[in-house]
């Protein structure tokens, strides 16, 4: 019987609901650590999860039973959950509807880790909106103005 071999990296991107600031350096860190046991859950491999003040990115190796959209619906609703048992936010915290998602080979993985884990420093030059418009033109995904993230400037 032969054995079922598959390498699919993939980098999400998903944004806190109204772009609200409200991922504090305080708590960052622990955030993404729990998103990444969350993947381990799924036996999905975290590789990095960074982000910035009011997004995160994840770069996973997809196991092959799981899909991208329930892996995500998963981080996203037990992060959210987790986030609002411990009270970190005022109000209730949620995501935006919808990621992006992209895919890599073996040999980008060290260039995307770097830049997932660099997230503070390339926020300080480059906006999330410009970040993500980036990825979709970068990866020639067609869209439409009205399904992308809510941007604030």
């Amino acid at each position: 019987m032969a054995n079922t071999y598959t390498q699919m990296n993939i980098h999400a991107v998903f944004a806190v609901r109204g772009r609200v600031n409200c991922i504090t350096q305080v708590w960052r860190d622990e955030l993404h650590k729990y998103i990444a046991g969350t993947l381990r859950e799924t036996n999905n491999y975290s590789l990095a999860v960074g982000g910035y003040s009011d997004h995160v990115h994840i770069f996973f190796e997809l196991h092959p039973t799981s899909s991208v959209s329930e892996v995500l619906r998963n981080v996203k609703a037990k992060s959210s959950k987790w986030i609002n048992t411990r009270g970190f936010v005022s109000g209730t915290f949620e995501w935006q509807a919808g990621y992006g998602a992209f895919s890599y080979s073996r040999s980008q993985r060290s260039n995307v880790i770097k830049y997932i884990m660099n997230q503070e420093e390339h926020h300080g030059k480059k906006s999330f909106k410009d970040e993500y418009l980036a990825l979709l033109q970068t990866f020639e995904i067609d869209y439409n103005d009205v399904y992308l993230f809510d941007f604030y400037d």
